[in-house]
C-alpha cells in the first residue's frame, strides 16, 4: 500500500489461482503414462488433475480429436498457497543450476509463468520410481493491474527472481542482435570470419 499509494485495502494485489499443466505427448500411443503423470501431478498438487483433450484432428501428428494429451489442475485457497510455499522453498532451490527466475515471464496484464523441467525437484516425487523425467508449467493468476504490482508481491512473498538479468517487467527483454550472415542464404554451413 505503501509503495504503490492505495488508499483502500481492497486495491491491494492477491494471487487469483494457480494452473499447473503437463503435457503427455506419447499419451496417444501409451495410456499407462497419462496415468503415471496424472499420479505425479496429484501428489504434487494435492488435488486430482484433469485430462486435456485435443480440440482438433491433426494428421501430421497423428492427433485424434477428442483424444487426451495432457493434464491440467488449479488450484485456489489454502492448497494454492501450500503448494506455492513449496514451490518457492522446496522446489525451485533444488533446481539443477538454479540462479533465479527470470522477471521477463510476465504477461502485461499481473499474471506470471514459470517452466519446470522436472518434476523430481518435488520431494513428493521419488527419483527411483519416476521413469521419464516430465516438466510442467507453473501459471500464477494474480488480481494486480500491472505486472509491476505483481512482481512486487511476487517477491514480498519470497519468489527468487534473478538480479539485474533477464530483461525487467517494465520493458520488453532483450533480444539478440542479428548479424548480416544471418540473413545471407549463400553464407549457410560456411564461417563468418572476415579476413
Amino acid at each position: 500500500m505503501e509503495e504503490f499509494s492505495y488508499s483502500n485495502i481492497i486495491r491491494v494485489s492477491k494471487i487469483d489461482k494457480i494452473v499447473l499443466n503437463c503435457g503427455i505427448g506419447e499419451a496417444a500411443q501409451n495410456a499407462k503414462g497419462l496415468d503415471a503423470a496424472m499420479n505425479d501431478l496429484a501428489l504434487i498438487a494435492g488435488q486430482r488433475p484433469v485430462k486435456t483433450r485435443a480440440r482438433n484432428s491433426i494428421a501430421t501428428f497423428k492427433i485424434r480429436e477428442g483424444q487426451p494429451l495432457g493434464i491440467a489442475v488449479t488450484l485456489r485457497g489454502n492448497v494454492m498457497f501450500s503448494f506455492l510455499d513449496r514451490l518457492i522453498n522446496l522446489g525451485l532451490p533444488r533446481t539443477r543450476d538454479f540462479q533465479g527466475v527470470t522477471t521477463s515471464s510476465f504477461d502485461g496484464h499481473g499474471n506470471y509463468s514459470i517452466g519446470i523441467r522436472e518434476q523430481g525437484v518435488f520431494p513428493e516425487i521419488k527419483f527411483d520410481l519416476s521413469g521419464k523425467p516430465r516438466g510442467m508449467d507453473v501459471c500464477i493468476s494474480t488480481t494486480a493491474n500491472t505486472d509491476q504490482e505483481a512482481q512486487k508481491m511476487l517477491t514480498l512473498m519470497g519468489m527468487p527472481f534473478r538480479e539485474g538479468g533477464g530483461g525487467s517487467a517494465t520493458g520488453l527483454p532483450k533480444k539478440k542482435k542479428l548479424k548480416a550472415h544471418h540473413f545471407d542464404p549463400k553464407a549457410k554451413g560456411k564461417s563468418s570470419r572476415r579476413r
